[in-house]
């Protein structure tokens, strides 16, 4: 933010130079400029469906697709079931919720065209998604699919609390995890399965002049191998976690 700042406050200050407002621009701080953000942790897959199991079970399928199908926490809230197709192979970002300053809560657009995207979510979770939709979210197709309990829209503040968020990624091994990261580990994951970045893009609906033009000519049908590679990924793991348990039980 800092940086971002920093950044607009020359360029204001490069345009009053050039309007001769003042003889030369004053921001000469080398590197105020460049974004270094601190790398964020990434958890296994083992650990995502910890902490899914840990969450009350109504959010457990807003934790895996945070990290699976590799939604924002304001597209997450702001799915409704018709967003979902009728055998949840995909779902289809078209709003997303954002909570003001002051509190009040918008449902809008993303902010930009490539975050309106069709996600295919993988095989290993829909019958999770499946069962969400059958018992916590209401017939009609306008129904939020996720929220809080007593059927408002889930806040941020509310989600924080009802999963008791900080203990529970510290009891998973991922003390300090934001919810963000969940999205982070998403895509870490995606980028071992071989896919090119312009692909990754158009998943996660990231934009900018480049990345925009390369998602809307990404391929459905490689945003699938994504979806179906994960799913490996999922069912490896579990497989790893059944297989130990047995052997403790033996």
């Amino acid at each position: 933010m800092t940086a971002k700042a920093y950044r607009l406050l020359r360029a204001v200050l490069n345009t009053a130079v050039d309007d001769e407002l003042i003889r030369r621009d004053p921001c000469r701080i080398q590197g105020a400029g460049i974004e270094r953000p601190t790398e964020r942790p990434t958890a296994t897959v083992a650990q995502v469906f910890h902490l899914a199991d840990i969450v009350p079970g109504r959010l457990r399928v807003l934790i895996v697709l945070a990290a699976f199908a590799r939604l924002r926490y304001g597209e997450l809230a702001a799915l409704r079931r018709r967003d979902f197709d009728s055998r949840c192979q995909t779902l289809t970002v078209r709003a997303t919720l954002v909570e003001r300053q002051d509190g009040t809560l918008l449902f809008g657009p993303p902010k930009t065209d490539a975050g309106m995207r069709t996600v295919t979510i993988p095989a290993a979770i829909r019958r999770d998604v499946r069962a969400h939709l059958d018992d916590f979210v209401d017939e009609d197709q306008d129904a939020l699919v996720f929220i809080g309990a007593t059927g408002a829209v889930l806040r941020r503040s509310n989600f924080q609390r009802t999963s008791n968020w900080r203990v529970s990624v510290a009891a998973v091994g991922l003390p300090g995890f934001h919810f963000h990261d969940l999205r982070h580990t998403g895509n870490t994951l995606a980028s071992r399965t071989g896919a090119s970045l312009a692909d990754l893009m158009a998943r996660m609906g990231h934009a900018s002049t480049r990345t925009a033009m390369i998602y809307q000519h990404t391929a459905r049908e490689q945003d699938k191998q994504i979806a179906d590679a994960l799913t490996s990924q999922i069912k490896k793991s579990q497989d790893r976690a059944r297989s130990g348990h047995g052997k403790r039980n033996e």
